[in-house]
């Protein structure tokens, strides 16, 4: 048996999800327009636990979400992860964001991008099978009217995450279907599970979220 708690802090949406054995059995998360893990994080790792009556001493890992996503949200939910897999003396797994949201679209046939805003016209986005399985590896892409035109030619494309509203702004093709949604640690239960058998483990010490680009501060608009 495996009690593995899953963060997923990348985006807006602060997400707390406990599963067994890859089923999810509790969850917790906001997805409001601002940013509140700091705030909220510990609060729904305490409600889900309870929820589940679970102590946190039978847990028997923590996955986080690694990124890429925002630089905030993604330290803010490592560490707490790191926190509790050090006091805890459990491990530590992680799961790229992009590969957990493209979860969130099940198809028969074609793929599914999976991405997320960035500055202006940018996205992170990865490309996957209906199979879940990574055909495109995640990347910073400059958005415009013939991106991922090789294949929108000739399959049905699965745009999902917040990155959308942009794309589907200037992206006009028969095969493009649009879901905006966001990351949420539900569907890592499974993915956290098979990591978790496998003893794909981080080191503790060193693991450091996926940024994917250098974080740039933004001067404050206050006086």
């Amino acid at each position: 048996m495996a009690n593995i708690l899953n963060i997923e802090t990348s985006t807006t949406n602060c997400s707390v999800a406990l599963s067994k054995n890859g089923g999810l059995i509790a969850l917790k998360e906001d997805n409001s327009s601002s940013y509140s893990h700091a705030e909220r994080l510990h609060e729904y790792i305490d409600e889900v636990l309870s929820s589940a009556k679970i102590d946190r001493g039978e847990l028997h890992a923590v996955a986080v979400s690694k990124g890429p996503g925002s630089y905030t949200g993604l330290r803010i939910g490592v560490s707490a992860a790191k926190g509790l897999c050090y006091a805890l003396d459990i491990p530590l797994i992680s799961i790229p964001t992009l590969e957990s949201l493209a979860h969130k679209v099940e198809l028969q046939k074609g793929c599914i991008v999976a991405m997320l805003d960035a500055r202006r016209m940018e996205v992170y986005s990865a490309v996957f099978d209906n199979g879940y399985q990574c055909i495109e590896p995640t990347s910073a892409k400059i958005l415009d009217a013939t991106s991922y035109n090789d294949i929108l030619q000739d399959q049905s494309v699965y745009f999902v995450g917040n990155g959308v509203e942009k794309t589907q702004s200037i992206i006009n093709h028969p095969n493009a279907y649009f879901d905006a949604q966001l990351p949420s640690a539900q569907q890592m239960c499974g993915l956290s599970f098979s990591k978790f058998q496998a003893k794909n483990f981080e080191d503790l010490a060193y693991f450091e979220p996926f940024y994917l680009k250098d974080f740039i501060a933004i001067p404050s608009k206050k006086i």
